[in-house]
């Protein structure tokens, strides 16, 4: 798909990977309306691109059907959605001070598994109604993941289970709008120079970097922007998870 002069939706846009993808998308003619509960961020990278800021809880099925109707009456229905927002709070099973308290787990659920969810279903329900571009196809959907779906260090159990969750709902859903001509991956980072990674002790950063095969440092989010953009450009490209961690394999601490 060829996203110039086309809708987009990122949630988490107001930093890190979803700022970096909105930039990317707006540059390649997209008009992008970013979904953010950091409205200072969001706020300054919809100035600078021209797009639009929402002020959405992702895992709040209310607040997203209200900024996708804002989003389309500005914008049009989107025919692309990037699911970036996340948090990933550490925290062992049992810790110091006794088990983990439910409700962080919940939560953690809450916005990275359920709020991607949120967020398709209601942007999916769109791309399907629209009229269908070259290839028959309508829509493209991508959720980020990470390599912690599979290789989740101790202190990841929350993450782990809410990145194993997006890759595991991608390929049902892959399937179910294959007939509309609606595409759906997953994208599973591993590290990447966000602030996150970035604000830690420089020798914090050198020993994880080093973990790394090739190439021996961080991602930079601008890969995981253009890697975004190839999988929207590339029709073939459908029910899968697509790596980006330099052959990194996570090591249990």
């Amino acid at each position: 798909m060829n996203v110039n002069g086309e809708a987009a939706i990122v949630t988490g846009g107001g930093s890190g990977l979803g700022a970096e993808t909105a930039r990317h998308l707006a540059k390649a003619g997209a008009k992008v309306a970013l979904f953010d509960v950091n409205m200072d961020g969001a706020n300054a990278v919809a100035e600078e691109i021209g797009g639009l800021a929402l002020d959405v809880d992702v895992s709040d099925a209310a607040s997203v059907e209200g900024a996708v109707a804002a989003a389309r009456e500005a914008h049009g229905p989107a025919r692309v959605l990037v699911n970036c927002a996340g948090i990933a709070p550490p925290a062992k099973i049992v810790g110091r001070d006794g088990p983990m308290p439910l409700d962080n787990f919940r939560r953690v659920i809450e916005v990275n598994l359920i709020g991607s969810f949120n967020c398709m279903r209601v942007a999916a329900a769109d791309m399907i109604q629209m009229d269908p571009l070259e290839d028959d196809e309508r829509g493209v959907i991508i959720s980020t993941a990470s390599i912690a779906a599979v290789e989740g260090q101790i202190g990841q159990s929350a993450y782990s289970a809410s990145k194993g969750g997006v890759i595991g709902m991608m390929l049902p859903a892959a399937r179910e709008f294959a007939r509309h001509g609606v595409r759906v991956l997953t994208i599973a980072p591993g590290l990447i120079g966000t602030p996150l990674l970035l604000n830690m002790p420089q020798e914090i950063q050198d020993s994880l970097a080093a973990q790394i095969p090739f190439p021996h440092r961080f991602g930079h989010p601008n890969e995981f922007a253009r890697l975004c953009l190839h999988i929207i450009d590339n029709v073939m490209l459908n029910g899968d998870t697509v790596r980006l961690d330099g052959a990194m394999r996570m090591q249990a601490s």
